[in-house]
């Protein structure tokens, strides 16, 4: 069965799904903008696979203005970026069209159809005035968990370096007709993607490791390899996951694995210097929020304390005032 699929942020992550969806046989449209959707209207989204192979798909590419309406609507754009378009994506929908939320961090949905005291509660720090929550709607939502690395090289080119899994769920932890659905058209395009009947534990786990990471190695410059590996970094590391892991368990959540298990994890990747140093180094704005300030405020709401969270945090947001303010990256010079 061929679905009608868009991607809003036809970039890395969405323009490798693209790629593959397309060539499966679906009907899929980028959303994208710039030189972006100029060069997918004019050759297509091309995908560079780990090997060096490379795919091209014809996609259709239109700005969010001149797109119609879609069974499955994919938001591949950083967890910052989501509100400029919050008050479009209701275009892009029909009556039971699926809206497929693939940030990082802790989703604005998060307490939607969440068992216990706190269901229906909004986070301010994910969605400070209600936007996301009013126009997305959180009953059109399928939560994504995004494990691929991939880089957008060049417009309408994306680069796979590794991973082709994402984790779905409905946020009531039922296996739904769209969600199957979906997940059988991601199968039947190369992925692997399990539906989970806990969501909000398959993103704790990637979280956990982001909190930390990401933001140390923005204050440092410093590779996940050297972050483990450092006695203090690693004692930080684990500090800030202990304070995240007692808030996410007060909300349901559950930790399948040791902290110092998830920190080895982390180690084995490397040299790699993650999303928000990289960001850092290029002068761009962080995905902090969602990333850290969620899981704060997430805190507050439960009762949790978490002093090492809030001053990581602190600090961070200082060092993207500065750095955004200077209107340059900044990078240690080899």
């Amino acid at each position: 069965m061929s679905l009608r699929i868009a991607i809003v942020g036809a970039g890395a992550i969405g323009g490798y799904l693209a790629v593959k969806l397309s060539l499966a046989g679906h009907d899929v449209t980028c959303i994208a903008r710039g030189e972006n959707l100029r060069a997918i209207q004019s050759h297509g989204m091309k995908l560079v696979l780990e090997d060096g192979t490379e795919q091209i798909a014809s996609v259709q590419a239109c700005s969010i203005e001149d797109a119609t309406t879609y069974d499955y609507v994919f938001l591949t754009l950083k967890s910052h970026q989501v509100a400029a378009v919050a008050q479009d994506i209701g275009r892009l929908c029909h009556p039971t069209s699926a809206v497929v939320t693939m940030q990082n961090g802790l989703p604005w949905w998060y307490f939607h159809q969440l068992p216990g005291e706190y269901q229906g509660t909004q986070l301010k720090t994910l969605d400070p005035d209600g936007l996301l929550w009013r126009h997305l709607q959180p009953e059109r939502v399928i939560g994504a968990a995004v494990y691929p690395a991939a880089e957008l090289i060049a417009p309408g080119v994306v680069k796979l370096i590794e991973g082709n899994r994402f984790t779905l769920g409905e946020p009531s932890g039922e296996k739904t007709e769209r969600v199957t659905q979906l997940a059988q058209a991601m199968i039947g395009a190369g992925f692997k993607v399990p539906v989970s009947t806990d969501i909000r534990s398959e993103l704790w786990v990637k979280l956990w490791g982001n909190l930390c990471f990401n933001p140390i190695s923005a204050l440092t410059h410093a590779t996940l390899e050297q972050i483990a590996l450092h006695p203090l970094s690693h004692a930080l590391a684990s500090q800030m996951m202990h304070e995240a892991q007692a808030v996410g368990e007060k909300t349901g959540a559950q930790f399948k694995i040791t902290i110092e298990k998830r920190i080895a994890g982390a180690q084995s990747v490397g040299a790699h210097k993650t999303s928000m140093l990289q960001d850092i180094e290029q002068g761009k704005a962080l995905e902090l929020d969602a990333i850290l300030g969620g899981v704060i405020e997430l805190g507050q709401v439960v009762g949790i304390p978490t002093p090492t969270l809030e001053t990581v945090y602190s600090l961070t947001r200082l060092l993207e005032q500065s750095v955004l303010h200077s209107q340059h990256g900044l990078k240690l010079q080899n």
